[in-house]
């Protein structure tokens, strides 16, 4: 398999692997259990939450062969499309395929005429903090979750530029 075998697009209303993608999320952001307080929300997704969550948002599937290998969900907003849920199956890391959903990600926030992509990312996942800054994202604040009086997260943006002609 090449990553070109490997399709970025949204789910149609006919998206019947939603468990797939549950599982996904799940491994991919397994490692973080030990790492971030307080717990992320992930442990609280349930397969039917992330059904709901795909008739709100926009759900972007990398699949290769029919599994979902990827995925990205974008939220519009007043100001920016918000980019959350990112996950890339592990055996596939490190081949641009969270560069290209981003890159279709900007694609729609153009589209939308909204000016930013904006995402969270704890406040101890420095690793992400640096993939994030690569793909073109700026730290534009810091927020604390409810009860902390510290930050626990911080949000970056990314300016979204003109389509070219």
């Amino acid at each position: 398999m090449t990553d070109s075998d490997i399709t970025i697009g949204p789910a149609g209303p006919d998206f019947g692997r939603w468990a797939e993608v549950h599982a996904l999320l799940m491994q991919s952001f397994a490692y973080m259990k030990d790492r971030i307080d307080p717990p992320s929300s992930m442990n609280r997704l349930t397969l039917e939450g992330l059904i709901e969550k795909s008739g709100t948002e926009i759900a972007l599937i990398g699949t290769e062969d029919g599994a979902p290998v990827a995925c990205a969900f974008l939220d519009p907003r007043a100001d920016c499309l918000y980019v959350g849920k990112v996950a890339v199956a592990p055996h596939l890391r490190g081949r641009g395929l969270t560069r290209r959903m981003f890159d279709i990600a900007e694609a729609e926030a153009q589209r939308r005429g909204l000016p930013f992509l904006e995402l969270q990312t704890r406040i101890e996942l420095l690793e992400n903090h640096e993939t994030f800054r690569r793909l073109g994202f700026e730290k534009c604040g810091e927020d604390a979750h409810e009860g902390y009086d510290r930050p626990t997260s911080i949000r970056m943006r990314k300016p979204v530029g003109p389509q070219p002609k």
